[in-house]
């Protein structure tokens, strides 16, 4: 198979669909490999180093597309990436479809095979392919959450903790799965008063045991939510439901009663973010205030750490991208139950019921697809 990586295009987005140890792999497969010159600088991996384990450098977006079969990238298609796709293309790459009608209209009319990352799923439940990049955004969350509270930033000018005498920030995390659980090891270690919601009570006996009773763990509700937002001075929200829209848990309601300064970092905003007032916002401009609190809403967060996030991400999807590269798309699904879950649109169709949910359309079952 002919597999293209053009550069991502995002704003700030360093990360590269693949590393030199993904292409030695597929090349020894025999698959041909195209990569987009500069792909990889952003972190850190030379066009050099490509070509070393077999990789044909393309010198242009429009090129490289051309030449796959599939195309592998990190970030969803932007509108200047549209006119790349076609029918006869297999796109894998995080696609978050659920919060993006301009991007889902563009495969639906390209009739692109798209497969997401993010909604691979394994019969326990986990999202191995989101894992990586959710673990990472969990551990920055905290970073840039306490950069913004700094009254420089507009934020309540609160330190973490680990002063004596003075009392540590309260950071609340919505949600105790991979980010949330990074995102309370991080604030945790910088001093902070850390308490976590979730519905799913093993993941809060989980945290207690893993914490050593240091995190608090609350079973999230309406009324527990708000008792907790309206005493913190960071809320993390990273709530998931699989390829469907993000709930909405913080009210704009909700926001006008907390600390002035309080700030607010929404790592599900891939996915339409978990408060009310959250829009995706860049690298360039991060956040934006809501009556006296500070959001954080970058949809792109853990491309500000390309070296270990490109790293992580192949080391995730490598065998996924070996097995569709051998089998072709549909035996690869149809042998992988799990990486059939990640097929979103098929031939001008949606195949993920919870991305036609969200914009009110149909959608054909993966099975008659696959069959």
């Amino acid at each position: 198979m002919r597999i293209a990586i053009p550069a991502e295009v995002k704003n700030h987005e360093y990360r590269v669909a693949i590393t030199p140890v993904g292409v030695a792999e597929l090349v020894s497969h025999g698959h041909q490999v195209f990569v987009q010159a500069g792909a990889g600088l952003g972190s850190g991996i030379s066009d050099a180093e490509y070509v070393a384990q077999g990789a044909t450098m393309v010198p242009t977006a429009a090129e490289t597309w051309g030449a796959g079969e599939m195309v592998l990238k990190v970030k969803e298609p932007i509108a200047s990436e549209f006119g790349f796709l076609r029918d006869d293309l297999l796109l894998f790459t995080y696609l978050h479809l659920a919060a993006d009608r301009p991007g889902t209209d563009a495969l639906l009319q390209a009739g692109t095979t798209a497969i997401a990352y993010e909604t691979v799923q394994l019969p326990n439940g986990l999202l191995p392919l989101l894992y990586p990049m959710s673990e990472v955004a969990g551990c920055l969350a905290p970073q840039v959450g306490a950069h913004a509270m700094m009254k420089a930033q507009g934020g309540r000018g609160v330190l973490m903790g680990c002063v004596g005498g003075v009392a540590n920030a309260k950071v609340v995390i919505l949600g105790g799965g991979t980010a949330g659980q990074n995102a309370a090891n991080v604030a945790l270690g910088m001093g902070a008063d850390v308490t976590i919601l979730d519905t799913d009570l093993d993941k809060l006996r989980n945290t207690f045991w893993r914490y050593e009773n240091r995190v608090h763990g609350i079973v999230s509700s309406r009324l527990a939510i708000r008792e907790q937002v309206l005493g913190a001075d960071m809320v993390i929200g990273t709530v998931l439901i699989p390829g469907a829209k993000a709930p909405k848990l913080v009210t704009n309601e909700l926001v006008a009663e907390m600390k002035p300064g309080s700030v607010l970092v929404d790592v599900a905003i891939d996915q339409g973010g978990c408060f009310e007032d959250s829009r995706p916002t860049t690298h360039d401009d991060p956040t934006f205030t809501v009556h006296n609190s500070v959001l954080y809403c970058v949809a792109n967060m853990p491309g500000a750490v390309p070296n270990t996030s490109t790293w992580a991400l192949t080391n995730a999807t490598l065998g996924y991208v070996v097995k569709l590269a051998n089998s072709g798309w549909r035996k690869a699904c149809q042998d992988d139950p799990s990486l059939a879950l990640g097929l979103n649109t098929v031939g001008g169709r949606i195949s993920y019921p919870a991305v036609a949910q969200a914009f009110g359309l149909e959608h054909v079952n993966t099975s008659d697809v696959l069959s």
